[in-house]
């Protein structure tokens, strides 16, 4: 298996871009590979974006943004308020939203995978590649009760110290998914376990992704 280093030599920032449809999506998909990188890289800009939520949604959102985002050197976080469930049907004004990031000029993205089987989620991943042409983009994967997950074919081994501190954030920010049967400390981990027993993770943890293409 061969390894991929994402960084820079300190001189230029790493600009990464991350989307969500939902205010959790972002933590549970790629967290721990988040908390991970700005613990290593010290220059990171990171650019946040939610596209559902509500009052109380928005506010978890942020709350969460700032606990995994604690150590990035420019973080920018963006909740809108697209209706849940109805992002196809909206899809005219989400993509207006989606050319305002091409500012951002992101060298990484992280993004839903187009084979998701949340409607919301599909779209925004056809509109990330749709609005960035020439990026280093990365699916993540939400699990669900729909069964979707796939084979990725990038793998993030995780340290403990990551692995621990994305669940613990997850379940210390999101009250509002607590009652769901799904959203369990034992379902992330158990994801995570998975994925790092497919990379032969040193931790036995990783998470994983869908990369589709990549120059070297």
């Amino acid at each position: 298996m061969l390894p991929l280093k994402i960084g820079r030599d300190g001189s230029s920032p790493l600009r990464v871009l991350c989307v969500g449809a939902h205010s959790d999506d972002v933590e549970i998909g790629c967290g721990g590979t988040l908390l991970q990188l700005l613990a290593r890289e010290k220059n990171v800009e990171i650019t946040w974006v939610v596209f559902s939520s509500n009052k109380e949604r928005a506010r978890e959102a942020r709350s969460s943004a700032k606990l995994y985002l604690g150590h990035a050197k420019r973080q920018s976080v963006i909740v809108h308020n697209f209706r849940d469930g109805f992002f196809p049907f909206d899809g005219a004004k989400v993509k207006k939203k989606f050319e305002a990031l091409k500012s951002v000029t992101p060298d990484l993205i992280f993004t839903h995978n187009r084979k998701d089987a949340h409607q919301d989620h599909r779209v925004l991943a056809e509109l990330t590649w749709n609005t960035f042409r020439n990026h280093l983009i990365l699916e993540y994967e939400i699990p669900k009760y729909d069964g979707d997950l796939g084979q990725p074919n990038l793998f993030v081994p995780l340290e403990k110290q990551f692995y621990e501190r994305k669940v613990r954030c997850l379940m210390d920010a999101f009250a509002t998914q607590r009652s769901k049967r799904w959203f369990q400390e034992e379902t992330f981990l158990a994801l995570m376990r998975l994925r790092g027993m497919e990379c032969v993770a040193p931790s036995g943890y990783a998470e994983a992704f869908y990369c589709r293409k990549l120059v070297m």
